[in-house]
């Protein structure tokens, strides 16, 4: 298989699609862009941060105050935030893509709906781009909206599970 048949195959599925599988495309691009991004900071990033958050919260002295139980606190939300940034976006995106896939499919039917007033149901190709029109966005929505929902199941896991082993170790003194 070579990349022209292949570029062909994409454009031939993007065009009979509509132009809300291109609107799907965008969202999924932006959907699994976020979605790299925060496997790459908590694999990368945060372990270097929660090593310097760690290494100030050794040095205190004074861990059992009222005024060190708060920098903890302070510490471990932002730990929190910086864990959890981009998680209610990536969901919103994830309940988007179905509605999109939806809506390609309403356009879709308004166009074989269109077919069939103007040509009558005898126009069995004209019908059948119709019903491609209405299906493929809707199945590109789905496939989007799942395979994220996943990842974003995941990357709550991941994210619970590193707040709670950043409590455990920024031990506080009773």
């Amino acid at each position: 298989m070579d990349f022209l048949s292949l570029s062909g195959g994409l454009a031939q599925f993007f065009e009979s699609g509509g132009t809300v599988l291109w609107v799907i495309l965008f969202v999924s691009i932006l959907l699994w862009t976020l979605i790299i991004e925060r496997y790459w900071y908590i694999k990368l990033v945060y372990p270097r941060s929660l090593g310097v958050d760690l290494a100030d919260w050794q040095k205190r002295e004074d861990k059992a105050s009222w005024y060190a139980r708060s920098v903890r606190t302070a510490i471990l939300s932002r730990i929190s935030l910086d864990l959890v940034r981009s998680l209610p976006t990536i969901r919103v995106l994830i309940v988007l893509c179905p509605l999109l896939g939806l809506l390609g499919t309403v356009t879709g039917m308004i166009h074989v709906f269109d077919v069939v007033a103007l040509e009558g149901a005898t126009n069995a190709k004209a019908v059948a781009d119709g019903v491609s029109l209405a299906t493929i966005p809707t199945l590109a929505g789905l496939v989007t909206a799942l395979s994220g929902y996943y990842f974003s199941i995941r990357l709550k896991q991941h994210t619970e599970s590193a707040l709670q082993h950043a409590s455990d170790l920024m031990v506080e003194d009773l």
